[in-house]
């Protein structure tokens, strides 16, 4: 492990904390309220000393709008965003939405970012999570006990864990010495929402013409006159952290299409490039990696900030049972078994939707046989899932089919099963009436429903929502309990 030398010369003690988060994006004020939710001490330290202004839509995926709905916040996310088909993701290949998808929320939420943002940071205050603006970590060190954090400024900060949630630039894993290995960007394109002044039938003659031998070139009508552009970002200015002006996608629509389309008042505008890396550790000690500080790869197919936001709910809950003190031995070491894997097949599947980008001839007989192949529900539905996040199994071991798994939303007695985990503990699920929670009812909530919709005797939910146990026998029950949650109780 590589750190920067603190010296204790000169400093006072420093104030101490639980779990420190670098990074007030999505990923960290949604990690920070998970811990929250179990009484940890949480400081988020964000570097900018402004909410970000820039304003890019993003997309929110089925399974992420679950696991918000598991904790109460969906609804407030939906009178922000716009409800899009669940269709059409992978490779931008225009089909229908699939039959199948067997969710409660299955379809596309679009939404600003910054709207993102600022929602799950006010949860995460509201819930007493503390975050200080205009903090940049300079150094760390750790120790068995804890880490030390010095700020840019000289300050020191003590924690028992810190979470690096900073970014593809993280300056947590840099400081770490972790490797990101992977593929630099290549090419970069411009990606905006505006509204056009041509007619309708000149924008689809131009596309036409200029995809065929073009693919990262597109106009899009998203309704009321609105329309989402693509066009590659070659000759605009070199530095990524300057975003891009309108006069930037006007001047590179003129030079790919010969015209600029009278594009005009733009909602958001942004930039981005084809790098795709994936951090060797997600753990190191005491310190941890979550988000774009894990894992970057181009946004084909809107699952970055996605694969954050689960990596967040995955984390939360154990990490927060390491500080509480009834984490079963390894149970932190499960999160980067279970979701570096995930990260890797995200990594892959863009990679592929790239590759079918290319107008290359070769890539352009394999998206055509894909298209065809695609008509077909269960390869069409196979692909969606897969960005969706919903056909997900983590490796638990054997055991039914559901272990591993999502769990769909279900009617209960006591209402909706998500509104049941919002205090994020897990969940027996007990159709058969006889079994219990026992020496861990204060960390395992118990629902007994004979007439619940579905196929199995009784299961074991986690807090993220994923199934650790099926089946109808106590002992065997209890065995799993120990296994996730501890220690039984007294």
């Amino acid at each position: 492990m590589h750190s920067s030398v603190i010296s204790d010369a000169g400093h006072p003690a420093p104030l101490t904390f639980d779990v420190i988060i670098a990074g007030c994006g999505p990923t960290g004020a949604l990690l920070a309220a998970e811990l929250r939710l179990h009484g940890v001490r949480v400081l988020v330290l964000e570097k900018d000393t402004e909410p970000a202004s820039f304003v890019r839509i993003v997309g929110l995926h089925i399974r992420s709008l679950e696991q918000l709905a598991m904790r109460g916040l969906l609804d407030r996310l939906l009178e922000h965003g716009r409800r899009r088909p669940a269709a059409g993701f992978f490779a931008a290949i225009d089909k229908p939405v699939p039959e199948g998808l067997d969710s409660a929320h299955a379809f596309l939420l679009g939404i600003q970012q910054p709207v993102i943002v600022r929602l799950l940071e006010e949860h995460a205050t509201s819930l007493g999570a503390q975050v200080r603006r205009g903090s940049a970590i300079a150094g760390l060190v750790q120790d068995d006990d804890g880490v030390t954090i010095e700020l840019s400024g000289g300050e020191r900060l003590r924690t028992r864990y810190l979470v690096g949630c900073d970014g593809a630039r993280s300056s947590v894993r840099k400081l770490l010495g972790v490797g990101f290995p992977g593929e630099p960007a290549r090419t970069e394109t411009l990606m905006g929402e505006m509204q056009v002044g041509a007619p309708q039938e000149e924008i689809a003659a131009a596309v036409a013409e200029v995809s065929a031998t073009t693919r990262q070139f597109w106009l899009r009508p998203f309704g009321e006159g609105a329309y989402q552009v693509v066009v590659p970002a070659a000759g605009v200015s070199p530095d990524r952290t300057e975003p891009p002006t309108l006069e930037d996608f006007r001047q590179q629509l003129r030079a790919v299409a010969g015209t600029d389309f009278g594009v005009h008042s733009p909602r958001w505008l942004s930039r981005f490039g084809d790098a795709t890396r994936l951090a060797e550790h997600y753990r190191v000690g005491r310190v941890l990696l979550a988000g774009d500080a894990a894992h970057i790869h181009p946004p084909i197919g809107g699952q970055g900030l996605n694969l954050g936001l689960q990596d967040a709910f995955n984390l939360g809950w154990k990490l927060a049972a390491q500080v509480r003190g009834w984490a079963p031995e390894a149970l932190l070491d499960t999160y980067e078994a279970e979701r570096r894997p995930v990260a890797e097949d995200v990594l892959d599947n863009t990679r592929a939707q790239l590759a079918l980008q290319s107008t290359e001839p070769g890539p352009r007989a394999m998206r055509k046989l894909l298209a065809e192949l695609m008509d077909l529900n269960e390869v069409n539905r196979r692909l969606i899932g897969k960005i969706a996040a919903i056909d997900l199994r983590y490796d638990l071991g054997s055991g039914a089919d559901l272990v591993g798994r999502r769990l769909r939303d279900l009617d209960v007695k006591q209402g909706r099963l998500y509104e049941l985990l919002r205090s994020g503990r897990g969940l027996l699920l007990d159709r058969t009436g006889h079994l219990t929670a026992g020496g861990w009812s204060d960390r395992v909530d118990r629902v007994a429903d004979p007439t619940v919709a579905l196929d199995a005797p009784c299961l074991l939910l986690r807090p993220d929502g994923y199934v650790a146990w099926v089946g109808d026998d106590q002992r065997d029950l209890d065995a799993h309990l120990a296994r996730w949650f501890g220690v039984a109780a007294g």
